[in-house]
């Protein structure tokens, strides 16, 4: 069957006004792989797709015309402009599989004005953003400065994790531990998980009672909380408020008081030094990567020589593509966020004089860990919409379900570094083999 965007002459004469579904035809490569309706009752795609994705509105048309791609489409989604049938919204996982193959193409001067009369000029104005979007980082640097001053990561942080704790309640469980878990077996309990995680790298830190861990980007304080309860002396920093209010109680809870303690503090402000350990888990993402050189620095100036670190951060699958995140997880989920391969990372640690003992990709583990906090989202779905509105828990599980595809099909990775600052003689301080259980 001849399409509407196969034919040669269709855009000859400029009188010719295509429906929505051909509009969509002719600027996307081969077909599409799922079904599409629109508002104006036009229809592609395979009709025994058991997904639909309908555009709802004209404004719908104005995000997906102005900012053709992913960006477009979440703020049509988000904003409901762009309804999804066939998954629920607290899990779009199978849709975005289905539509990864999707490529949208640049169409020729001729094929954009027969588009823009078929829609209408004013569907091709820019509108602002669903309430959701931050700015672009153009507009941000123009605002706000420079990347990764302490101003603008505060906010950054702030717009990702102040969004509520009874909302992150709902989707992270008790544990209310935001960073990739360590499964044993693919059947464990996201409980069991982040259980085994903190004991990982409690091990990994070879840690024991009366030693002294610095816990840096701490978030609610699990870490914090795992090792004060076996009798380590525990400082943790996060620029979340909302968590270092949460973390304080919890603790509290626990009667760790002695032991344990949260700040609500930039982690560079921390003055304490001569620390046993040194924990970084989910931060590094956060500080951007021309920053590393002084952030590891940081950690080996906190660390008593023979002292252990960790770091725990999603990585590049390489270390030449950009470090900067997509439009969408820019504006919409970690404004400001960096990612670069294990390499560039272990290079930047061993160029401050600390010694990389050990290294481990656990991206399956992070497929595994999202996949269960989208099931959380579908189950809490009510209680959360109810908490932080449809957008923001669609936004979500828009994010949490990209990502976990991006994972399995190693676009992301997640990588845990060990070292040690060795003592200036050089003297090996550590077991010769690796001493914890995997």
């Amino acid at each position: 069957m001849t399409t509407f965007k196969d034919r040669s002459d269709v855009f000859a004469d400029l009188g010719t006004k295509l429906t929505i579904a051909e509009v969509f035809d002719t600027l996307i490569e081969g077909t599409s792989p799922i079904r599409l309706t629109a508002y104006d009752g036009s229809a592609t795609g395979p009709e025994e797709s058991p997904y639909t994705l309908h555009i709802a509105s004209p404004r719908g048309i104005n995000y997906l015309a102005t900012a053709p791609g992913d960006l477009g489409m979440a703020r049509a989604y988000v904003s409901g402009d762009l309804t999804v049938t066939g998954v629920h919204p607290g899990d779009p996982y199978d849709v975005l599989k289905a539509l990864q193959g999707l490529r949208f193409r640049r169409p020729s001067a001729l094929a954009l004005v027969t588009v823009a009369r078929s829609l209408g000029w004013e569907r091709l104005k820019p509108i602002a953003p669903p309430p959701q979007e931050t700015l672009p980082r153009w507009r941000r640097i123009a605002l706000e400065g420079l990347r990764h001053t302490r101003a603008r990561d505060a906010e950054a942080i702030h717009h990702h994790y102040d969004v509520s704790n009874e909302f992150y309640e709902y989707v992270l469980g008790p544990s209310m531990t935001y960073t990739c878990a360590t499964y044993g077996e693919p059947d464990w309990t996201l409980e069991q998980a982040q259980e085994n995680k903190y004991r990982l790298v409690f091990e990994k830190l070879k840690l024991k009672a009366g030693d002294r861990l610095l816990d840096i980007g701490c978030g609610w304080g699990g870490m914090v909380r795992y090792a004060a309860a076996r009798g380590v002396r525990v400082i943790g920093a996060t620029l979340s408020a909302e968590q270092a209010a949460w973390a304080c109680e919890k603790i509290e809870e626990d009667g760790l008081s002695e032991l344990a303690e949260v700040r609500h503090c930039d982690y560079r402000d921390v003055p304490e030094t001569a620390f046993d350990a040194v924990s970084s888990i989910g931060l590094t993402e956060h500080i951007g990567v021309q920053n590393y050189p002084f952030y590891f620095g940081y950690i080996r100036d906190k660390l008593r020589d023979g002292g252990i670190f960790l770091n725990h951060c999603i990585t590049r699958p390489d270390n030449t593509r950009t470090t900067r995140a997509g439009d969408f997880i820019d504006r919409y989920v970690f404004p400001d966020g960096e990612l670069i391969g294990s390499g560039r990372i272990i290079s930047e640690i061993q160029n401050v004089g600390l010694e990389v003992l050990h290294e481990e990709n656990l991206r399956e583990h992070y497929a595994l860990t999202l996949h269960e906090w989208c099931k959380n989202l579908v189950e809490n779905w009510d209680a959360c919409v109810a908490d932080v509105g449809e957008g923001t828990a669609k936004v979500w599980g828009l994010y949490m379900a990209g990502s976990r595809l991006g994972f399995q099909r190693n676009v992301v990775q997640l990588h845990q570094v060990l070292g040690v600052k060795l003592p200036a003689d050089g003297s090996w301080t550590v077991p010769l083999r690796p001493w914890w259980q995997p």
